[in-house]
């Protein structure tokens, strides 16, 4: 686990060193906000906007191997930029743009992991956003155990004027039955 910390704050020193806002999202997060479980990969978000993402793209298969072939290509076409560290560690790159990425990244905080792991995550509230739009089984576990341990300190009321227009846009209405199940643990 080590390892993902270190990587995590090795990216993030990167990406502020380039003068690029970004946080560290998924399963280094739930460490910070849920139930510690084990990860194998850290997860980024990068405001990128759109039109100039090349210059991200460029800039980091520079610094780090890429995962797949024609990672650029894919990272355009799909927003995410899979990389790995030459020891193998797996490293997500969410391309930001939208209004509700930029919050997440100016909502995010430094959290200390250890010494020298200080690393920069999104807030609890947002962790449960970007869960619940996932959807999947091992996020909705992930949101489940934000909201069992941070219970009352979340600000729901945010959660949901953040997921209700991302559930409307996936025309998933399970989003926030999921949501309306959390709020009652």
């Amino acid at each position: 686990m080590i390892d993902l910390f270190e990587t995590a704050t090795q990216l993030q020193v990167f990406c502020d060193r380039q003068g690029w806002r970004s946080c560290i999202i998924g399963g280094i997060a739930v460490q910070r906000w849920g139930e510690p479980r084990v990860t194998r990969d850290v997860d980024l978000t990068l405001l990128a906007g759109f039109g100039g993402e090349d210059r991200f793209i460029d800039a980091l298969l520079a610094a780090y191997p890429a995962r797949i072939e024609k990672a650029g290509e894919f990272a355009r076409r799909y927003r995410t930029l899979l990389l790995r560290t030459p020891d193998g560690v797996g490293i997500d790159i969410s391309l930001g743009a939208l209004p509700f990425e930029e919050m997440v990244v100016s909502r995010a905080t430094i959290f200390s992991f250890g010494p020298g792991l200080d690393i920069r995550t999104c807030s609890a509230e947002d962790l449960v956003v970007l869960k619940l739009f996932a959807l999947r089984p091992l996020d909705i576990r992930d949101a489940e155990g934000v909201a069992l341990r941070q219970r009352d300190q979340l600000d729901w009321r945010y959660v949901e004027e953040q997921l209700r227009p991302l559930a409307e846009v996936k025309q998933e209405p399970e989003i926030l039955r999921t949501l309306a199940r959390l709020r009652r643990l």
